[in-house]
């Protein structure tokens, strides 16, 4: 629409279009200095007031911050610029204007509460701070996404609506669907047993997950992004292996890639977790936790881990890690029980010093084995007929992993509250914007 030059694109001598949002004007009597703001950028343009038209005046007058204007004209040195460059203008045309009793400060000069940003996200998307989580964010999930076609993955779309919950009936979100009982998924995890156990073998997904949880903490959304892997013929060794990679491969993209939006983040100089990350089991997990005097009220066996015990454990380890070997009790009924200890499980959750990131394991792939999973655990077959019938027909070893896209860059980044990282932020009380 448009025939511009983005404002880090210019030099002294370049005679340029460029379109922005006004991110602050300076009336100096005699001078004018509008500071121009586009997605990588501000540069400086100045008016002499005595050489402009009193239509330039008369626009000049109705700007206030945050309007959006065209500028033509010619790009000059000015070492008192922010960025040692100006633009000295020949036309400027207002294409929106904007109201001046603004509900927050793009420029940082006057901070909000997270709250009031979440509300005005369009406006807070021009804070230089959100604008980086974000082109970070992007460029996670692009490197992500691109190592798992390196090994050898096809990326797929399961179903959001679904007839029952990938766990059973907990934390589910009814939906009325022509007459009939049906859900939106918490997880893609049986779909994508199916297409990895139906011949494809290698599969991943970057989607959203909804979960009905009652938890409103700052790490807990009822509606987040899992990236989810599955692959026939391998064990959960292995899928522990491609988990660190790529959690590895996500920080060293972002740190050789997004090195300004880090210092914009004051991150400069990431650290990137060395692999392979170490693995302990659940019971020395919970030997560390109940070492701990900070620990409020002791974990026995078969206890799930409390964020307090997984605070301690992390500080311990100081590293992301893994917790293997869990109890077959407290993991969901497709994943594989050893069959020398059938109460210890082939699952794994994989760990950064503050929060879980990755849960995954070895599934069941034997139908009968399968069935007495779902009945040992008050789930009847027959509300998943569609998943279990088709483990009567060859259905291979196989094993993967859900990751929390929305924690993963939370904790990339340093960040305390997992909102910071989702556009539009879905918790118990917000559904708009």
């Amino acid at each position: 629409m448009y025939d511009r030059t983005l404002i880090n694109a210019s030099s002294p001598g370049d005679e340029i279009t460029v379109v922005g949002w006004v991110h602050e004007v300076r009336d100096l009597g005699g001078l004018t200095f509008l500071l121009l703001r586009d997605r990588s950028g501000i540069l400086q343009v100045k008016f002499e007031k005595e050489t402009l038209s009193s239509e330039t005046l008369s626009i000049l007058d109705q700007l206030y911050r945050e309007s959006v204007v065209l500028l033509t004209g010619m790009v000059v040195s000015e070492k008192r610029a922010p960025t040692g460059i100006e633009l000295v203008p020949k036309t400027i045309e207002i294409l929106a204007l904007s109201d001046p009793n603004l509900p927050l400060d793009p420029s940082g000069k006057v901070t909000s509460e997270l709250s009031t940003r979440l509300d005005k996200r369009c406006i807070d998307l021009r804070r230089i701070e959100t604008r980086a989580i974000f082109e970070i964010r992007s460029e996670i999930q692009r490197s992500i996404r691109q190592r798992f076609y390196d090994i050898d993955c096809i990326e797929i779309n399961t179903p959001k609506i679904v007839a029952t919950g990938t766990e059973g009936g907990t934390d589910l979100f009814p939906i009325a669907y022509f007459g009939k009982e049906a859900f939106m998924n918490q997880s893609p995890q049986l779909f994508k047993q199916l297409v990895a156990g139906g011949g494809i073998e290698r599969v991943f997904e970057i989607g959203p997950i909804f979960r009905a949880e009652e938890h409103n903490t700052t790490r807990h959304l009822n509606e987040a992004t899992s990236i989810d892997f599955e692959a026939a013929f391998i064990d959960h060794e292995m899928a522990m292996e491609v988990a660190e990679d790529i959690i590895s491969i996500a920080y060293h993209s972002v740190s050789e890639n997004c090195p300004q939006q880090l210092h914009t983040l004051s991150l400069d100089g990431l650290s990137i977790p060395e692999t392979p990350f170490p693995r302990i089991s659940y019971d020395s997990a919970i030997e560390i936790a109940n070492g701990s005097s900070d620990l409020s009220e002791p974990l026995e066996w078969g206890d799930d881990l409390s964020t307090q015990a997984e605070r301690i454990i992390g500080s311990t380890m100081a590293t992301h890690y893994f917790i293997t070997d869990w109890p077959s009790e407290i993991k969901p009924f497709y994943i594989q029980n050893h069959d020398e200890s059938p109460e210890i499980s082939k699952g794994f959750d994989l760990m950064h010093p503050s929060m879980e990131l990755v849960s995954g394991g070895q599934r069941e792939h034997r139908y009968d084995s399968l069935i007495d999973a779902l009945q040992n655990q008050g789930l009847n077959p027959i509300d998943f007929e569609f998943y279990v019938d088709m483990f009567r027909y060859g259905m291979p070893p196989h094993s993967g992993w859900g990751m929390g896209a929305d924690r993963l860059v939370m904790s990339m980044l340093q960040l305390d509250n997992v909102r910071e990282v989702v556009l539009f932020p879905r918790d118990r009380n917000r559904l708009a914007p």
